[in-house]
């Protein structure tokens, strides 16, 4: 029996990638961690439900959402751009992390993880989010409703969620155009 191989071309964390011959049923978790060898995104449950394995799709429209790499086929991203957790930190020319992002930077300041083995899924949801802020912010009075909204799906073993929720609405605070006054 002979496995039926396409090759795939995208956009990974700002960089064109392809096109790159893999086999047509490989997950988007084992075309990232086998032929790329971006390895933050994390293989959890394996089904989806944890969400230690998002990625994020950046759509023509400026919009970006969540999308689950472990039960997702690489070739849906077909053309399409996509950042892991590694795409968020500034690096050098030489490939060295020269700044983190701010919900990163947050993340390590509320010591939000403790295993970290769902931190690149929290990350990655705190990014969707503060995006979604950015183009409709939230009134302050319903902030953490939105936080909550965002990052409920995601599962934590070590029971983080309090120091997560609050790195995320530090960020969301301190970042200008998030937040606004009133209802």
């Amino acid at each position: 029996m002979s496995m039926t191989i396409h090759p795939i071309t995208m956009h990974i964390n700002g960089k064109p990638v392809g096109p790159v011959p893999v086999p047509e049923g490989i997950m988007m978790i084992d075309f990232l961690h086998e032929y790329l060898d971006l390895t933050g995104s994390r293989l959890g449950c394996g089904q989806g439900v944890c969400r230690a394995c998002v990625v994020i799709l950046d759509k023509p429209d400026g919009t970006s959402e969540e999308v689950r790499s472990c039960i997702t086929g690489a070739h849906f991203f077909e053309g399409k751009k996509v950042r892991t957790v590694e795409g968020h930190a500034q690096l050098n020319e030489k490939g060295e992390v020269v700044a983190l992002s701010p919900i990163q930077q947050k993340f390590l300041e509320h010591y939000s993880f403790q295993c970290g083995y769902c931190t690149p899924g929290f990350v990655n949801a705190a990014t969707v989010l503060l995006e979604k802020l950015k183009r409709q912010p939230v009134a302050k009075d319903r902030l953490d409703q939105a936080i909550t909204d965002g990052l409920n799906d995601h599962i934590c073993r070590c029971t983080g969620y309090v120091r997560y929720f609050e790195a995320v609405k530090e960020v969301a605070l301190a970042t200008p155009g998030l937040v606004k006054d009133g209802k």
